[in-house]
């Protein structure tokens, strides 16, 4: 038997943050969170001791098992709202410190406000030890007052029972933060310290050993967006060369500058481009389901076949250098800044893929199928001859799968389009009047380009990744099967 508290979002929304400054929501939502809503439904209801007793019997449990479903993160812009606690300088006048204090001549600061949608808005949480009945009774006496978890927006049914746990519809997902003893003294003198507004700090992360080897696939490196500036997905193949770049220098600080393998640089040792194949780096976006909007959450490293990215000379000491270890977050942190970029952007080896981003697992780009569409666009391998003949269009496509070293697919095979048949990816150009900020920005040498988004049906089953075109070593000509 299982002690198991059932969470149930009344909205079928968690609206939650990792932390103020993080982009994604925190689903599932976490044990110390959870804990957090008990404690404070334990105050409303008066501080009863037999209910305190019950938290602190929970506290000192193993930390609970989550089963939770799936969620789509629905795009959370920047909103500016006035400061609650804003500082007054000591020299203004009274009429002016009244003025100031009014909401409306505060001034604004950015706040984001991120919403989880899960497929299912049921949550389990799973100890594996029962208490006695008058610790369980207690615990769903407290249970039943919780109004919310997260944001008060995000409503909640919540109640503990025992039983064996076995849920067939959602999956098991490893906790992030725990519970431990004394959290819930921790929780009193904050409350006690700012009744208004408590300062809570985040419960302790559950400890793992860094590993660059942390993803779905042996042979990607996925990076995470954890802080900084999200570029848009239109700018990411500039972003793409600039993590190509930020390796490189790794190696130069590493003393390996002489050494890099082409496999990295994409260069032979003259300086000439290389003929062989080499790594490509692609960015992770939420594409290809029904709320996706196409945001970048990361960014992948993919070697060669058959090559693995830590067996390669250097690399890991390369990777190490330029990307330090954050002891706060476990895990090692690569920050990037240059253009397209107008501040800094952190990058950090994305965990398991089991808290439900499954805009960064490789898995979908891996699969095998016959029928392939383009995430982001086809750079032509070279220039037209009439801009408007789809026939060459459609041949020029089916060369660059050769040059890739795919099969060639049947040019009568290929559609091609401005707009991608994958859901949340931009159009290949804008249309007529938009801002010149909707066009993607492409490195330098492939500006004079065309692109074009296209379905390719190769008759046969492919696996990936299908990365094509002149610009598949940053990003660009990525596909995903239509399947998916």
């Amino acid at each position: 038997m299982n002690l198991i508290l059932e969470i149930e979002f009344l909205t079928g929304v968690c609206r939650a943050a990792r932390s103020p400054s993080h982009p994604t929501p925190d689903w599932p939502p976490q044990p110390d969170r959870v804990f957090s809503a008990l404690v404070s439904a334990w105050g409303v209801r008066g501080e009863l001791p037999d209910e305190r007793a019950a938290l602190e019997w929970l506290e000192r449990q193993e930390s609970p098992k989550i089963q939770a479903s799936d969620q789509y993160a629905r795009t959370a812009p920047d909103v500016y709202v006035p400061p609650n606690d804003l500082k007054i300088p000591s020299k203004l006048n009274k009429s002016d410190i009244k003025v100031r204090i009014l909401p409306d001549q505060r001034p604004g600061q950015a706040r984001r406000f991120p919403v989880a949608r899960p497929e299912d808005p049921n949550v389990e949480l799973i100890w594996s030890k029962v208490p006695e009945t008058i610790v369980l009774d207690s615990l769903n006496a407290v249970a039943s007052c919780i109004g919310y978890i997260g944001h008060s927006s995000s409503l909640t049914r919540c109640r503990f029972s025992a039983s064996n746990g076995k849920v067939t519809k959602r999956k098991p997902t490893l906790a992030r933060r725990q519970i431990y003893p004394g959290r819930l003294v921790e929780l009193e003198k904050a409350y006690h310290v700012r009744p208004e507004h408590p300062n809570i700090s985040p419960g302790a992360p559950i400890v793992q050993q860094p590993r660059l080897e942390q993803r779905s696939s042996p042979d990607w490196l996925v990076l995470e967006v954890i802080g900084g500036e999200i570029p848009d997905i239109r700018a990411s193949a500039l972003v793409c060369r600039l993590l190509r770049q930020a390796l490189m220098a790794g190696y130069r600080r590493a003393g390996q500058g002489d050494t890099i393998p082409e496999i990295v640089s994409g260069h032979t040792p003259d300086g000439t481009p290389t003929r062989k194949s080499h790594l490509s780096v692609v960015p992770m976006t939420f594409v290809g389901s029904r709320y996706a909007d196409g945001h970048v959450l990361g960014f992948a490293l993919i070697p060669p076949p058959g090559v693995s990215l830590l067996k390669l000379d250097g690399f890991r000491a390369a990777f190490e250098t330029v990307a330090h270890y954050c002891t706060k977050m476990q895990r090692r942190v690569l920050s990037l800044q240059g253009m397209p970029l107008s501040g800094r952007l952190d990058l950090a080896p994305a965990p398991d893929n089991k808290d439900g981003k499954r805009s960064l697992s490789p898995d979908p780009y891996l699969m095998a199928a016959r029928c392939w569409a383009s995430v982001t666009p086809i750079v032509l391998d070279r220039h037209l001859k009439a801009s408007r003949d789809d026939a060459e269009i459609r041949k020029l496509v089916a060369n660059a799968c050769t040059n890739a070293g795919l099969p060639q697919p049947d040019p009568e095979q290929i559609l091609i389009t401005k707009h991608s048949a994958v859901r949340g990816a931009p159009a290949a150009w804008p249309s007529r009047g938009e801002p010149p900020w909707t066009r993607w920005k492409v490195p330098k040498p492939l500006e004079s380009r065309r692109l074009i988004h296209a379905v390719i049906n190769f008759q046969q089953d492919l696996s990936g990744p299908v990365l094509i075109g002149a610009g598949r070593f940053t990003g660009l000509g990525l596909c995903r099967p239509m399947e998916s």
